[in-house]
């Protein structure tokens, strides 16, 4: 890999106007990034639809891996976290093993990348906070709780239409809406919400870790790729 130290691929759902960008001000210099878009029909973001939209992703999963997967990346990240709770701990397991054993490289999901954050922190009770409809949030809270995290709280954002016309400033209000003093951190899932902005400034006022599957999924994505750079400005999980 001649001028970098690593290379990250991440698999996108089609539509996502937020991940590229995100990804982009936090990559490290060394750090090379390249992206490939997963097939769904209908109106990507939109609550009405998601699950079947997911499972159209995860249909498309093995063709697009297989086009990432010729840049060589060091690792390839799903980059959807609600696809991971349409799957369910087992299959999501599965999936991950077929990618990685067809295309030769190193496969994580957003949600993975969320466990090893809290592991990283020694977190295991959270309040999980969407911009998703409840019947997904539901999911997401089920999910958790199957890998041996508590949930102390789960909201979802209310006004949502779409999760790809939310804002920086909605995120943070929906951080501070999950808090609860039970909770040891929180979780903000939806990998389409603007979230890195705001990481930090709502650790600061809630005084927790603050979690976010895009945050979440690069700091591993970095750490897989054996790049231990800590990125200042975004909260304890990537300074670590």
């Amino acid at each position: 890999m001649i001028g970098f130290r690593a290379r990250l691929g991440f698999l996108l759902p089609p539509g996502n106007p937020t991940v590229e960008p995100e990804m982009m001000a936090l990559a490290p210099p060394g750090v090379s990034l390249h992206f490939h878009r997963l097939h769904a029909e209908g109106v990507t973001g939109s609550l009405d639809g998601q699950e079947e939209r997911n499972r159209q992703m995860v249909a498309s999963l093995d063709g697009s891996a297989q086009v990432l997967a010729m840049v060589k990346p060091d690792v390839m990240v799903l980059a959807h976290t609600s696809t991971s709770y349409t799957l369910g701990q087992a299959a999501e397991a599965a999936l991950v093993a077929r990618i990685e054993a067809a295309s030769g490289r190193r496969m994580i999901t957003a949600f993975g990348a969320v466990l090893a954050a809290l592991a990283a922190l020694g977190l295991r009770r959270i309040a999980l906070a969407t911009p998703y409809s409840p019947a997904t949030t539901a999911m997401g809270r089920a999910h958790l709780e199957a890998h041996g995290i508590r949930v102390v709280r789960a909201i979802n954002l209310p006004g949502v239409t779409n999760i790809y016309d939310e804002t920086p400033e909605r995120a943070y209000r929906l951080a501070r809406m999950a808090d609860t003093p039970e909770a040891e951190a929180i979780f903000l899932s939806g990998v389409g919400m603007p979230t890195i902005a705001i990481l930090q400034a709502a650790e600061e006022d809630l005084g927790k870790p603050v979690i976010s599957a895009a945050g979440a999924m690069f700091w591993h994505a970095l750490r897989c790729a054996g790049v231990a750079a800590p990125i200042a400005g975004h909260g304890r999980l990537l300074r670590l």
